[in-house]
């Protein structure tokens, strides 16, 4: 069974009301911390737990040490699966608002602590869901706590120091998850340093989906991403972005496309400028 895996509104409506089937909404805004709970209060899929991405799908954040959104302790993480009734065997169904950035984190968190079967990101998210003419609820879900267990596997990560050795490597391939804008250092609206890491190549997640908001076919990602890997191998790619956070949409793409799980780098750019002597590279 593939690891990366997407269901369709009409899939999800069907079996919505299965045993064993668990639902996570996880919309998020960064310039709103609180627009997803308050989202999920005024309507959510029917039976979805809500999952935030900074008191549940992060850790806690040291300035200057950290970035913006590191990840939670591997205990603290499978304290809140298994509230959310999350079993070693359960179907788990991951959405957003609809591009996937958020469900994304949700869905590597589960695949670095193990759990690679039966995880989907609903395609389209919640625009499709509403387009596709299907209710949403504003009952609290009917969850019996869940017995998942799971360890972290370290070598889907990388950290600065690790990251810093490999720059000058050939079969590096090092993808930054951000607008082109971003990459380039022309525009910065959130961290206090504009640019990328040296060597990397903007590879923007938002170009992993259609115009209609729906991830590109497995054919259509491989092609993009082979583009970004010009030959070398893909068990030597590295993902990042701002935060750890879309990198892990490129990386979700990636195994849709066929291609193995790559390395993470968690910290990604809000850690990385934490240290001048580490690099920052401008423009294409």
């Amino acid at each position: 069974m593939p690891i990366a895996q997407l269901i369709s509104p009409q899939a999800l409506d069907q079996k919505k009301d299965r045993p064993g089937l668990v639902i996570l909404d996880c919309r998020f805004a960064l310039e709103d911390p609180d627009y997803g709970q308050r989202s999920y209060a005024e309507g959510h899929i029917v039976g979805a737990s809500y999952a935030d991405l900074e008191r549940d799908l992060s850790g806690k954040v040291v300035k200057g040490v950290t970035g913006r959104h590191p990840l939670p302790e591997p205990a603290a993480l499978i304290e809140r699966l298994q509230a959310w009734g999350i079993n070693a065997d359960s179907d788990v169904v991951l959405y957003d608002d609809g591009p996937g950035a958020y469900a994304a984190r949700a869905w590597w968190l589960l695949a670095w602590l193990g759990k690679r079967n039966g995880v989907f990101i609903l395609d389209g998210g919640l625009k499709a869901w509403h387009a596709a003419g299907l209710p949403l609820s504003l009952d609290a879900p009917s969850t019996v706590r869940g017995t998942f267990t799971g360890s972290p596997d370290m070598s889907l990560l990388l950290s600065a120091e690790q990251l810093q050795k490999r720059l000058a490597r050939p079969e590096l391939t090092l993808l930054d998850a951000r607008a082109l804008p971003r990459f380039k250092g022309e525009v910065e609206p959130i961290d206090p340093i504009a640019g990328h890491i040296p060597g990397a190549q903007c590879a923007a997640f938002t170009d992993n989906l259609g115009s209609d908001g729906r991830f590109l076919s497995a054919d259509q990602l491989k092609q993009r991403f082979a583009a970004n890997l010009g030959g070398r191998s893909p068990n030597d790619l590295v993902a990042y972005c701002g935060s750890g956070v879309t990198a892990c949409h490129n990386l979700f793409a990636l195994c849709l496309a066929g291609y193995p799980l790559g390395s993470l780098y968690a910290g990604s750019w809000s850690e990385w400028i934490n240290e001048p002597a580490r690099g920052v590279a401008t423009g294409e």
